[in-house]
């Protein structure tokens, strides 16, 4: 029997600033997500960060430190010093079209990444390695299948094109009760919609099941996509995480007030627990005990408990060497895909049984 195909497609973070704990929670939900699954289908995990470099937040923000501070080595730069730069651009305003021509030329022909970027991706590669997820490729050049205009062309009256006119391209759901959202700019530059069109629409046919993962503020945008790959055939799903709040406030990262709170430093606070306890607890508390809500602000006090929580798991695991696809079925309903939530959720439930030594190995460190 061929096993199901499911393409997994959660929101691309663009390297401009440090990841916070709302982008972990999505980055550690999305490698349960496709860990778990690759053990009961076949499983593409899509995220390129090359798709999304020509956005306006990448370039924009390339063209500002050019102009403000020029030739810069970002070799060795922390990354919340590149992220501080980023809210100062955030903070200013947009760059005109043409500046960032040559920016969005260089991507498209040749893959290029500003060197503040590129740090950032490595710094990345790096802490995804000692939380142990799933690298999909960071810093390797994994261009869109189509260009915008290809896009344009293949969904057709879902698009109304205003760029013979000087004037922006919108994508057209107004017949499902849906508002025009502009997805490219006049000369033709795509937004994050844009870009994940570009991305998704080439690939989404070939896939019985498409998973797409997105936070509270791209909701809107995630719902149009879900509209538009459905009508390529594959059942697709959309999972919103809400964000997790740093002192009781959501923020977005653009704005900053992720000082002290990065990734970065919440694995160098934890460093001193061993690599499996790590990669178990941080699952433990991101996905299980915060939950796909934004209620709760993050609490070091409790990722210490699940840390510890977690050092008892395994050493309490059940080495028998058990098949966890059975409970990895019962965990879809009628998707193809397995949920994280409650599978992880499982994994604190005091009266059931002890977790196999093989799935905390294969999904969860």
């Amino acid at each position: 029997m061929t096993a199901s195909r499911v393409l997994v497609a959660p929101v691309t973070v663009t390297p401009t600033k440090p990841l916070t704990p709302s982008h972990l929670k999505g980055l550690l939900w999305t490698d349960v997500l496709v860990r778990a699954t690759e053990l009961v289908a076949d499983v593409h995990y899509r995220y390129s960060t090359t798709t999304y470099h020509v956005t306006e937040q990448e370039t924009g923000f390339w063209e500002f430190l050019d102009r403000t501070i020029g030739d810069t080595d970002y070799s060795d730069a922390p990354e919340e010093e590149i992220g501080a730069l980023y809210v100062r651009y955030r903070a200013g305003s947009p760059a005109r079209s043409e500046a960032l021509r040559p920016y969005v030329e260089a991507v498209e022909h040749s893959g290029w990444v500003h060197p503040a970027s590129l740090r950032v991706l490595e710094l990345w590669a790096d802490q995804y390695r000692r939380l142990g997820m799933r690298d999909p490729g960071l810093t390797r050049r994994q261009p869109p299948g189509m260009s915008f205009a290809e896009v344009v062309d293949a969904l057709g009256d879902l698009c109304l094109d205003h760029r013979a006119e000087n004037g922006p391209v919108y994508l057209d759901l107004t017949r499902e009760g849906m508002p025009l959202r502009r997805i490219a700019d006049a000369d033709g530059r795509p937004n994050y919609l844009g870009c994940a069109l570009r991305d998704l629409v080439p690939l989404a046919p070939a896939y019985d099941e498409v998973v797409l993962l997105c936070d509270r503020e791209l909701e809107n945008d995630y719902a149009a996509l879900q509209r538009v790959l459905a009508r390529l055939g594959p059942a697709v799903r959309r999972t919103v995480l809400g964000r997790v709040p740093l002192d009781g406030v959501v923020r977005s990262a653009r704005h900053g007030g992720w000082e002290g709170s990065t990734v970065g430093k919440l694995l160098d606070a934890t460093a001193e627990h061993e690599k499996s306890a790590l990669r178990l607890g941080m699952r433990l508390y991101f996905i299980a005990v915060l939950g796909p809500g934004q209620r709760q602000s993050f609490r070091p006090d409790l990722l210490r408990r699940h840390l510890a929580k977690a050092e008892r798991l395994l050493a309490d695991s059940d080495d028998r060497g058990s098949d966890p696809r059975a409970l990895l079925t019962a965990h879809r309903d009628d998707r193809l895909h397995v949920d994280p939530y409650p599978l992880t959720s499982g994994l604190l439930n005091r009266h059931g049984p002890r977790p196999s030594t093989r799935l905390l190995t294969e999904v969860f460190t």
